[in-house]
C-alpha cells in the first residue's frame, strides 16, 4: 500500500515573456521570487519559482517562460483548469480591489460555501483565490514575506487546490483515491444556467493545507501543451523511500512512472495519470537553500553543478531579464 500524500508540492506552468511573468507574480500577487534557474532538460529556457518567504513546499508556482519560441497552448481534457491559493477571509475585498486595479477581470463567486476570486494571468493561466476560513489559514505552513509588496496580513497562504479537467471522472478518481490517498469530500451538480460543470472535491486523508483536488468533466478534446497552460502538478513525498513506494503503486495501476530524477531542490518521479494530467511526486528537501542563502533567494542565476562549466553558453542564449523591483508594503 502506498503512503498518503499530504497534498500539493508545486505547480509548474508555461509562460511567455519572462519579464512579464515575474513582474506579475511578484508585483501583483506578492509572491517571492525564490529561484531563478534553467529547465534542466532545455537549458535555453529559464525556470522560475515563486512562493512564500522561504519557498516552502505547497506554496510554489513555477514557470518555463518559452518567450517567442513557444506556441500557444490549447485548454482541454487532461489539463489543469485552475490553480487556487488560500487567502484569509478578511482579505477578499483587498484582493478584488488589488486585482481590478491591475486591470484584471475578476469573477467573484462562492464554491462549497467559500468565497472565490477567479482571474487569469498575462498568459491566460487561470488562477483563483479562495477564502476557506480561519482554521485553514492557521494550518498553513506559508511564511509571510515581510519585504514583499503585499501587506503580510493579506498575503497568499500557499495553495488551496487545483482543479483538473478530465473527460470522465473514473480513471483520475481511481489514482487520487487508490494511490495518493484522497477521499471524496463533496460534489455539485452541473448547472446549465451558470455554465458550470459537475464538480467533485477530493481531500487528502492526511488533511492540512494544500490538500484539495477538484475534478470537473469537460466535453473539450484533449488539450495541447503550450504557453498559457499548466505543464504538471506535483504532490508532496517525504523522502526517497516514499518515492519508491509511489513508483510501485503507480505500476500496479498499469502506469509507467519515471525513475527518480534529481532536480537539486527535490527528487522527482513523474507519471501521466489516465485522464492525461502529468503528476509529479516531489520530496520536501533539500529545498531552495541548497545553493543560496535564504536572504539571497532568487537574486542570481543558479545552475546545477553538472551545468556550471556551461554557464557562459547558457547565459548567452537566455532572453534578457531584470529581477522584478519590489517595494515593501510593511515599511
Amino acid at each position: 500500500m502506498s503512503p498518503t500524500t499530504p497534498g500539493l508540492h508545486h505547480v509548474t506552468a508555461i509562460a511567455g515573456d519572462p519579464q512579464e511573468n515575474a513582474d506579475f507574480y511578484v508585483g501583483t500577487l506578492g509572491l517571492r521570487f525564490v529561484k531563478r534557474t534553467v529547465n534542466h532538460d532545455d537549458t535555453g529556457t529559464y525556470h522560475f519559482y515563486f512562493g512564500d518567504e522561504g519557498g516552502t513546499p505547497g506554496t510554489n508556482i513555477t514557470f518555463f517562460p518559452w518567450s517567442d519560441r513557444g506556441r500557444q497552448g490549447k485548454f482541454g481534457a487532461g489539463q489543469t483548469q485552475a490553480t487556487a491559493y488560500l487567502i484569509p477571509t478578511d482579505s477578499v475585498d483587498y484582493w478584488q480591489d488589488q486585482l481590478e486595479s491591475a486591470g484584471l477581470d475578476v469573477d467573484r463567486t462562492n464554491r462549497f460555501g467559500d468565497p472565490v476570486l477567479g482571474f487569469s494571468d498575462p498568459d491566460g493561466i487561470r488562477l483563483e483565490l479562495i477564502a476557506a476560513g480561519d482554521d485553514a489559514v492557521a494550518e498553513s505552513d506559508a511564511t509571510p514575506w515581510t519585504d514583499g509588496p503585499v501587506p503580510t496580513e493579506h498575503q497568499l497562504r500557499g495553495f488551496h487546490s487545483v482543479t483538473l479537467a478530465v473527460s470522465g471522472f473514473g480513471p483520475t478518481e481511481t489514482i487520487l483515491t487508490d494511490v495518493l490517498g484522497y477521499e471524496l469530500e463533496a460534489e455539485t451538480d452541473a448547472d446549465a444556467t451558470s455554465n458550470a460543470n459537475e464538480r467533485r472535491r477530493y481531500r487528502s486523508a492526511a488533511g492540512g493545507p494544500a490538500s484539495v483536488v477538484d475534478l470537473v468533466e469537460t466535453d473539450a478534446g484533449r488539450g495541447r501543451m503550450g504557453v498559457g497552460t499548466v505543464h504538471h502538478v506535483a504532490f508532496e513525498a517525504a523522502d526517497l523511500d516514499e518515492q519508491e513506494q509511489w513508483r510501485e503503486a503507480y505500476a500496479e495501476q498499469g502506469l509507467t512512472p519515471s525513475e527518480v530524477i534529481d532536480r537539486k531542490y527535490f527528487q522527482s518521479v513523474y507519471t501521466r495519470e489516465p485522464g492525461g494530467v502529468l503528476f509529479e511526486m516531489a520530496t520536501t528537501g533539500p529545498g531552495f537553500t541548497a545553493d543560496e542563502d535564504r536572504e539571497e533567494l532568487g537574486t542570481s542565476l543558479v545552475l546545477p553543478d553538472r551545468l556550471e562549466d556551461e554557464r557562459d553558453r547558457i547565459e548567452s542564449q537566455l532572453p534578457p531579464f531584470d529581477e522584478p523591483g519590489v517595494t515593501s508594503a510593511d515599511e
